[in-house]
């Protein structure tokens, strides 16, 4: 059977947590829902107790123990939170990468997101930004430790592959792909593509950057230093202060 439609001549593709935004967007959405239901604060100590053994449990379980805040939520409350948290956010989109993305839009560019962050409400940033596909880790809530398919490394791979029509892959690769990232656990996504940029990446990546020829972007991030970062951490955990995350505050200006 033939494809539907021809393939795109380019593809940009890009991750969320740390490169389109500096947070992991599933902090911002905790505090977001605290904040209109503070009694889900109460299962913060399930999260606590499980910490120590992250390691050993494994990002996929840790992420599951994490959603536990969500237990019980119905399915249109829980959309309905995703539609008004992704409006919520948009002015912490990087403007360094907002025009970047706009530039690939310009181009005629086929746009992709892709994040381990939960499908709910990535789907609605997506969908804001104006990106074509939009992929995260499908979450089945309702549950307390809701089960998932952890979006995450070569799962970001396999699930491109499913998704995409074989055209637009040529030579094991993605048709002239550009990938965005700020993570290493990104490299099986960005061995998809013929050129990168990596945002504030770690010295590691930073270092493979130059080595391969990539674009490095080191936009202004909304703390100041790591004591501020682990307070703002503690807020958005559990739902204090207004916009702990900066969402609206001017780089190195704390919010009110």
């Amino acid at each position: 059977m033939s494809d539907p439609a021809p393939p795109p001549a380019r593809i940009a593709l890009f991750d969320l947590d740390g490169t389109l935004l500096a947070w992991d967007c599933q902090l911002l959405f905790r505090h977001f829902v605290l904040r209109r239901e503070p009694w889900r604060g109460i299962f913060l100590p399930v999260f606590l107790v499980f910490l120590p053994f992250a390691g050993f449990l494994g990002t996929g379980r840790m992420k599951r123990v994490f959603l536990s805040f969500l237990w019980g939520m119905g399915p249109d409350k829980l959309a309905a939170y995703s539609r008004d948290f992704a409006r919520h956010v948009m002015p912490a989109i990087y403007p360094e990468l907002r025009e970047d993305l706009e530039r690939h839009r310009a181009a005629g560019d086929f746009l992709i997101l892709a994040s381990a962050s939960p499908e709910f409400y990535v789907r609605e940033i997506g969908r804001e930004l104006g990106f074509d596909l939009t992929l995260g880790t499908v979450v089945q809530t309702g549950p307390f430790f809701p089960p998932l398919e952890n979006h995450k490394g070569a799962a970001k791979v396999a699930r491109l592959k499913r998704e995409l029509p074989a055209s637009y892959f040529e030579d094991g690769k993605l048709r002239d792909a550009h990938g965005y990232t700020d993570s290493r656990a990104d490299l099986p996504m960005l061995g998809l593509c013929r050129s990168a940029t990596v945002v504030n990446p770690p010295p590691e990546l930073a270092a493979l950057a130059h080595e391969s020829g990539w674009r490095i972007v080191r936009p202004a991030r909304p703390w100041n230093g790591r004591l501020d970062l682990a307070l703002r951490v503690l807020a958005l955990l559990t739902g204090l202060g207004r916009d702990p995350g900066g969402l609206t505050a001017r780089p190195g200006k704390n919010p009110a």
